[in-house]
């Protein structure tokens, strides 16, 4: 009798084992991934807001940095509210952005090299890293090899840090006309671009680098080349027919030089294009008597007014020229640095009038361009070391 209950029972005790299975493997599949399978979205540190604390941490540098440039080093040319500039600290949506720790960030970077191409807002990011820098090796040096033209070498921690001015990226050369024909055309000379070949100051030195940040924009306006000496465009030696306007041939430019880029830097190197740095000018536009004495940072709801392309407005450049750089660089492996929302806030921390030369207004113009010192491109520096450590292998 128990024999027969042993074996009566065993195919039941199967059944309901393989039933125990099935049902424990349908709630496994069912069963939501656990968040720490997935990876956490990556934090917009370009979006967010302005927050004034006038308890903030004082710059780490001041008007004493020996790679300061004159016309943007507001402390020693007086500016006014430079306190009250450096008070206000970018609040990214959702996320932290940490100051930079430079001794912790030289000691990470030890060994590389960093390099800036582009126009002078590469150079103006620049001046503010090489001052913030310094604060952990002072006896940091200036540095200008490599057809430099400004940086610095942290010896401390074997680091280079170095901007080559190309304001076009690619090559250009001014061709001045005879005087005559001159006169019968009002065409004085032209400047040649080679859309396809990359500029002297650069195109040999990538290799260098471990980390790259490219821009150029401010440079393709009718106000750097007017009628008189306008841009042409040459391919493989030609010039490129039909003709090309400016924006035009930036795109052409672009093209050429992010594919030189992908082809020729090397793969392990850390590449950004910083996007535009908005100019805020007002009532004109730099020749134009345009100002921009403001006390403090514009609303959110001022912005297009301001930036916006379809308002036509003196300052409508930066975002114009975002599009075609954003569309050029889809498919590639160069991240964006887009600090062209957090800075379009802040009318308030240009050099303005304080460019320290008495006649540097009467003949250029106020700076609503560049960025006092220290100021805004210090938050930028912020930005692009929690980018490069967060890219980094060694971290």
């Amino acid at each position: 009798m128990p024999s027969k209950l042993r074996s009566s029972l065993l195919p039941r005790i199967f059944l309901i084992s393989l039933l125990l299975l099935l049902v424990y493997s349908i709630i496994l599949l069912r069963r939501p991934i656990t968040s720490d399978l997935i990876s956490p979205p990556p934090c917009d540190l370009f979006s967010g807001r302005w927050v004034f604390n006038p308890e903030s941490p004082k710059p780490m540098y001041d008007e004493t940095c020996p790679f300061h440039r004159n016309a943007w080093n507001c402390l020693r040319n007086k500016r006014e509210n430079m306190g009250a500039i450096n008070s206000w600290r970018w609040v990214p949506d959702g996320c932290g952005l940490n100051r930079i720790d430079p001794t912790r960030f030289l000691g990470l970077m030890r060994n590389r090299n960093i390099g800036f191409v582009g126009d002078s807002l590469n150079e103006n990011f620049l001046v503010s890293f090489l001052c913030i820098l310094r604060v952990a090796d002072p006896s940091a040096v200036k540095w200008k090899k490599r057809k430099a033209w400004r940086g610095a070498y942290f010896p401390k921690f074997n680091v280079t840090v170095a901007y080559h001015r190309a304001v076009l990226l690619a090559k250009y050369q001014s061709q001045p006309r005879p005087s005559a024909e001159a006169n019968e055309n009002r065409v004085k000379g032209i400047y040649r671009v080679d859309v396809d070949v990359p500029a002297d100051e650069w195109i040999n030195v990538t290799s260098f680098y471990d980390v790259l940040i490219f821009n150029s924009g401010h440079w393709w306006g009718y106000d750097k080349f007017p009628e008189e000496t306008p841009l042409v465009f040459y391919r493989k030696g030609k010039p490129m027919n039909p003709p090309l306007d400016i924006l035009q041939g930036f795109e052409v430019v672009l093209q050429h030089m992010v594919s030189y880029i992908q082809r020729e830097v090397p793969a392990k190197t850390l590449k950004f294009w910083r996007l535009q740095s908005p100019r805020h000018f007002y009532g004109g536009d730099w020749n134009q008597n345009g100002s921009c004495l403001l006390d403090k940072p514009l609303d959110e709801n001022q912005l297009d007014l301001w930036f916006d392309p379809r308002n036509n407005g003196v300052n409508k450049e930066a975002r114009r020229i975002n599009r075609i750089i954003k569309k050029q660089l889809q498919s590639t492996e160069m991240k964006l640095l887009d600090l062209t929302h957090l800075s379009e806030f802040r009318a308030d921390a240009h050099p303005a009038v304080w460019l320290g030369k008495q006649d540097a207004v009467a003949i250029w113009g106020q700076d609503c361009m560049h960025w006092c010192l220290p100021g805004v491109p210090d938050t930028w520096v912020d930005i692009l070391a929690q980018l490069i450590l967060s890219n980094s292998k060694t971290e």
